[in-house]
């Protein structure tokens, strides 16, 4: 793999030899293209010694610009990846501004587009960081993290760059147009469901929720991480599909039901991570609704209930639902998991900024005479957590072929 590694100033740009050294490793070609403010964390000389190339830095060099050599960058990577990317080359990205090498090859570029984000916990909960990052995404571009965690500013919160090890890894994953991956569910296929669904009322109305189906799109991308064979079942979101995922998108309960139930038939795997609405119109109107009277009544009627359908197959996969409550999770989440007989449930609390519509979260994970907690973190990184845990109870409960070893469990108090 050809990888254009863009490095920005960030105080992050210390761990870059070492990014380089692991995707050398994996087998990449590795090009640097510095920013100037880059410079003042690590020098041209440590990061051409690791990767073994001239280092790039100025859009007006006349040496290498005399062949266009910007172009050539931009059609000789397979992926250009940002890291550390700052609040600064963010918004550069967002606005598509080329101000300079990094970001006029990024507009020229084909190739797949990954930033891995790195900045004081504050700057990245800023709402006009957070509103480049939404447009960066829709666009297609890929966030690698941010981690949480004690920052260099002596702070804890959102904003670490991924560790080395971990950006490696995902950029040789399939959703950057990696090489198949072998891991722990290679042979295996995984159906996931993310996002809410729309329940019509009439033409212009309906009923929803506020899931945006990050939590979702993450377990998609991690279980593709892990070499399954994957299909999303996707409600009405903001997102962009992720690389080597088959999405089925659908607006509606029944329409997620059914094209859950079309593909069932030789998955190993169900997630149920979307927010099903559990109730919907009796009667959609055909035509829009006036405003008449004072006071509007709508019928509602239960939805189909997907987990219990498809944990109750004959020949079912391993079932796991998720649980989002406001209050009294664990007795919730413990009674869905009985009475739904699901092998395994996810649960966090929501409510105001918390939960849903947000990119860091905190579960607690519960199976039949086990239970474990992950603190919060960002939505990738549970996403990753997530999915071993579930490899781990599958192979256990399952009988694969193949046991890995399972993860240190805890209780939680």
């Amino acid at each position: 793999m050809n990888v254009v590694l863009g490095i920005t100033g960030g105080i992050a740009a210390y761990k870059t030899p070492e990014l380089v050294r692991r995707l050398r490793e994996r087998g990449a070609d590795v090009q640097i293209v510095m920013t100037a403010s880059a410079a003042e964390f690590v020098t041209e000389t440590a990061l051409q010694a690791v990767s073994g190339r001239p280092i790039r830095s100025n859009l007006w060099d006349k040496e290498a610009e005399a062949s266009m050599s910007h172009i050539e960058l931009a059609r000789w990577a397979d992926v250009v990846l940002i890291a550390p990317a700052t609040a600064e080359i963010m918004a550069r990205l967002a606005s598509g501004a080329a101000a300079d090498l990094l970001t006029t090859l990024c507009l020229a570029t084909e190739a797949p587009i990954a930033i891995a984000p790195a900045m004081n916990h504050v700057m990245w909960s800023n709402p006009a960081v957070q509103s480049n990052r939404a447009t960066l995404e829709q666009r297609g571009v890929q966030m690698l993290g941010p981690d949480h965690g004690s920052q260099a500013c002596g702070e804890t919160g959102a904003g670490r760059m991924l560790d080395p090890d971990d950006i490696a890894a995902l950029v040789f994953g399939p959703d950057l147009g990696g090489r198949p991956v072998e891991g722990s569910l290679s042979g295996k296929t995984v159906l996931i469901t993310a996002g809410p669904t729309r329940e019509p009322i009439d033409p212009v109305r309906y009923i929803t929720n506020r899931s945006s189906g990050k939590m979702g799109y993450a377990l998609a991308r991690a279980a593709a991480g892990e070499g399954a064979s994957v299909i999303l079942v996707s409600g009405p979101v903001n997102l962009a599909e992720p690389r080597g995922v088959d999405v089925v998108h659908v607006a509606t309960a029944e329409e997620m039901y059914a094209a859950t139930h079309d593909r069932i038939g030789d998955v190993d795997i169900f997630v149920g991570a979307a927010a099903v609405s559990d109730y919907r119109p009796a009667d959609a109107r055909e035509q829009k609704i006036k405003k008449s009277e004072e006071t509007m009544h709508i019928e509602l009627v239960r939805s189909k209930d997907i987990l219990v359908s498809v944990a109750a197959l004959d020949d079912a996969p391993f079932t796991v639902g998720f649980a989002a409550e406001t209050e009294n999770v664990r007795d919730y989440a413990l009674g869905k998991l009985q009475n739904k007989k699901l092998d395994m449930i996810v649960a966090n609390q929501v409510g105001r900024d918390r939960g849903f519509d947000q990119d860091e979260n905190a579960v607690d994970v519960f199976w039949d005479g086990g239970e474990q907690s992950f603190g919060q973190a960002a939505k990738t990184e549970l996403a990753r957590d997530i999915i071993e845990l579930v490899v781990a109870r599958y192979t256990a409960t399952r009988g694969a072929d193949t046991q890995p070893a399972l993860p240190k469990l805890h209780a939680i108090d």
